[in-house]
């Protein structure tokens, strides 16, 4: 009870300020929740009693903290989750002297078909799972206490292809303004011309009058740079009748502007105010970054004029072992490290991502390829998207743009993926279009693509997809790369992307786009390993008793109710811990971001006389391991990776062999050696001279264990999170790979365990409890600040293992 009070009273100050002040306050509506798994009737009713639920603070995803199971209702592409119908309810109090303000509140997103009653009534319905919608419920609160309900129904399955995770998983905000203010999303700022020396910048903002008289309105309009210096302000006045609302478009001009790009992600404070009878009304800050997009078949993909080729990645919304809460600081260390791992774009597949995430890609500058829709009026599953959509999309398309599109690294639009209908004159060659017009009506400054997959079989097929391609600024192309481009010969204005690949050999679809500037870039399935979409990418030996297979014995590919316990896809540069994988390192050294050379070592071919099978979207197994024990004096098939002409490889400081590296050998050569334990070197050489080299070393017996934590001091607000590697280690320090041993936590001080797991997307523990296993001497675990300040301490241990202690901190 003390929480809630304590919000209630926090809230409740909030709105008092609102009141003496006569301007906006936007709360954190993420607190104190009560929460029910499964259907009840009457729970949206008032007085119903909820004093048996569950309390949680958002964002929350019911179904990861559920075990997986082979009959869950989600099946294989959801990663046999569970889904179902979930219940939540908050009270709050409101003060007086609320009748001449307005209410909102605001769900970044609910998966899926969600009821939101306040006091007993019946205020909004949002089908799509991945829309940010706002609700008005001004009239509907009362002074004292209120309640508000929302029901979550993610039963009607099946409804996706992946793990959608099902709850309030992404944030909620109550906003109370004026009646004279800025309306919700309604200020736009875009650049139309921006140069080192001069940017020629607009704004566009929707001003709403909720009362009955006319008021004289003055709208402001200044930007701060990051230094503090201000661009002087931008004015003008206007009447606006009662009950009514415009649009107000200015022009700024900025002299020697900070402008944002991928290098160098530079934002300004856009403050737009508002004033009424020469008093402030209404005030709204929007984080924004001045830059110039261009695109061309000559010169490509330009931002400030500076060429680039985008080295993208497409990746699903869950965190991994947080499912898909959309955690401000997941987001921002799962953008971090796909930066890190080389990519410089992202491609949101195949749904609107988090404000979170987006948020993140501007302070760190990677670029967004931001996706509407899987499908839509012909369907991939019976109960998915397209069963609302002819209902539905227009008003998905306007919170989707409208939403996203002061966000710098937004740089293109995507209107659908794969969707079924595509050739058809009726989905396809009604839609196609549509959709453009949409977007481009709500947003016109970005180009728009679509992920086209398969070629055109029938000239009606090409009348249809010609139609499509010739609406889209930027042609995507699922997989058939190389048969569009010589598709398209007839159109050499044509702009193409890679919306989708496949992960292995990146050197040679890299080599097919790298010189041809009107193939602006590819994205790769997948930058990251995921939930849902079971077993794709995996790989086994023949006779795996664990593996299904068809009726003509053949590997299922995926996704498939038999591949229960795979409840994931393995087909990503990072596991879903978030770790590089060897082919990350490949694919960064193809692109030439950042990498000279690495090493790993293949698994064999053929064990124990059976062969390696390689599922779709699989890449060949390669470890980061020198530690077989058993296996001495046994022929090991050793890669390296590097952009030197030349490798030597030594074994405990024996050279082995030198090799050349030329262009057809794709920037990989392979060595055969036979294991012995020790160190494994290898050095590239640069102008005949030894340069940067790469090492692996064998580890001794597991003997620690290490947690390692990615910061020590957590804010306590409730929403940071640790990140804590958990290693198993030698009496060296050295990562034992070969460990698979179990650990038990236990956490004491001012903090929760939100998740926890290892790499295997095979395991059946679930992502939450206090142990988990390590995988190849790995794991993960992440602890959640509370909003009390304090110590926090965790402790970790295994039978035959040292234990270890972690100490962290949490500040207001």
């Amino acid at each position: 009870m003390k929480k809630l009070v304590s919000f209630t009273l926090l809230l409740f100050v909030s709105i008092a300020t609102c009141l003496a002040q006569q301007t906006r306050v936007v709360s954190s509506f993420d607190g104190d929740w009560s929460f029910h798994l499964g259907d009840v009737t009457g729970a949206e009713a008032n007085d119903f009693n909820d004093n048996s639920w569950r309390k949680v603070t958002l964002p929350h995803d019911w179904d990861i903290e559920t075990k997986i199971a082979p009959k869950a209702s989600t099946g294989g592409g959801g990663g046999f989750f569970w889904g179902g119908i979930g219940w939540y309810r908050k009270t709050f109090d409101i003060p007086v002297g609320m009748a001449d303000k307005r209410t909102t509140i605001e769900f970044e997103g609910i998966y899926m078909n969600a009821d939101v009653w306040v006091n007993g009534t019946h205020v909004a319905m949002q089908p799509y799972g991945y829309t940010s919608f706002i609700t008005d419920i001004t009239t509907q609160l009362k002074t004292g206490k209120n309640t508000i309900v929302v029901k979550v129904d993610n039963s009607q399955q099946r409804n996706s292809r992946w793990y959608s995770g099902s709850g309030i998983y992404r944030h909620v905000w109550l906003t109370v303004t004026p009646l004279v203010h800025i309306a919700p999303r309604g200020v736009f700022f875009y650049t139309e011309h921006a140069n080192s020396i001069k940017a020629d910048v607009g704004v566009k903002t929707t001003v709403a009058n909720d009362g009955n008289a006319s008021a004289l309105v003055v709208i402001q309009n200044k930007l701060i740079a990051q230094d503090g210096s201000e661009i002087p302000v931008k004015e003008q006045s206007i009447s606006l009748p009662g009950n009514s609302k415009q649009e107000i478009a200015q022009q700024i001009t900025v002299m020697r502007p900070n402008l944002w790009s991928p290098d160098m992600p530079l934002r300004y404070r856009l403050v737009s105010r508002i004033l009424v009878n020469g008093v402030l009304n209404d005030e709204v800050t929007t984080k924004v970054g001045i830059r110039e997009l261009a695109w061309s078949a000559k010169a490509g993909f330009t931002i400030n004029g500076k060429v680039y080729k985008l080295n993208g990645g497409c990746i699903h919304h869950d965190n991994g072992v947080l499912g898909a809460a959309a955690f401000d600081r997941a987001e921002i260390r799962k953008v971090q490290l796909l930066k890190n791992a080389g990519f410089n774009e992202l491609r949101t597949s195949h749904n609107p991502p988090s404000p979170a995430l987006l948020n993140a890609c501007d302070s760190l500058g990677m670029l967004v390829m931001d996706e509407a829709f899987d499908c839509w009026s012909k369907g991939k599953n019976a109960k998915d998207y397209s069963v609302y959509f002819k209902d539905w999309w227009q008003k998905d398309i306007d919170a989707f743009v409208f939403r996203d599109r002061n966000h710098p690294a937004v740089i293109m639009w995507s209107t659908g993926n794969e969707i079924p209908g595509s050739m058809d004159p009726e989905i396809g060659g009604v839609y196609g279009q549509q959709l453009v017009d949409r977007i481009k009506q709500d947003d016109p400054t970005r180009p728009i693509t679509q992920a086209l997959l398969g070629l055109p079989k029938t000239a009606s097929d090409s009348a249809v997809i010609l139609k499509q391609r010739n609406a889209l600024d930027i042609v995507g192309c699922n997989y058939n790369m190389e048969a569009l481009i010589k598709d398209e010969v007839n159109s050499p204005q044509r702009v193409l992307i890679g919306t989708e690949s496949m992960p292995d050999d990146p050197a040679d679809r890299w080599g097919l786009l790298a010189n041809a500037n009107f193939v602006i870039g590819d994205n790769v399935w997948t930058a990251m390993d995921y939930l849902g979409e079971s077993g794709i990418g995996r790989y086994f030996y023949e006779g795996d008793p664990t593996e299904p297979v068809d009726s003509t014995g053949k590997p299922i590919w995926m996704a498939n109710d038999k591949l229960y316990p795979w409840h994931g896809g393995v087909s990503g540069d990072l596991d879903i811990l978030g770790f590089s994988k060897p082919v990350a390192h490949y694919r960064n050294i193809v692109w030439n971001r950042g990498e000279n050379i690495y090493m790993g070592v293949r698994q064999a071919d053929v064990k124990n006389d059976h062969k390696l099978v390689r599922t779709g979207w699989s890449i060949y197994p390669v470890t980061e391991s020198w530690t077989y024990p058993g296996q001495e004096n046994k022929p090991m098939e050793v890669e390296v990776y590097t952009r030197y002409s030349k490798v030597s490889l030594y074994l405990n400081d024996q050279l082995i062999e030198t090799k050349d590296v030329t262009p057809k050998d794709k920037f990989k050569v392979t060595f055969t050696v036979p294991y012995a334990a020790g160190v494994l070197k290898a050095v590239g050489q640069a102008d005949g001279k030894e340069a940067q080299s790469a090492q692996l070393e064998t580890a001794g017996p597991a003997k620690d264990i290490r947690l390692t934590a990615d910061k020590k001091i957590l804010k306590a607000d409730g929403q940071d999170l640790c990140f804590i590697t958990v290693e198993i280690v030698d009496r060296d320090g050295k990562l034992q790979p070969n460990s698979n041993d179990r650990i038990k936590f236990n956490i004491q001080g001012v903090g929760t365990i939100q998740g926890l797991g290892n790499a295997n997307l095979k395991g059946e523990d679930a992502y939450v409890g206090t142990q988990c296993d390590v995988l190849n001497g790995r794991a993960l675990i992440v602890l959640r600040s509370t909003k009390a300040a304090g110590i926090l301490v965790l402790n970790a241990q295994s039978p035959g293992l040292k234990p270890a202690v972690l100490l962290l901190s949490t500040t207001k």
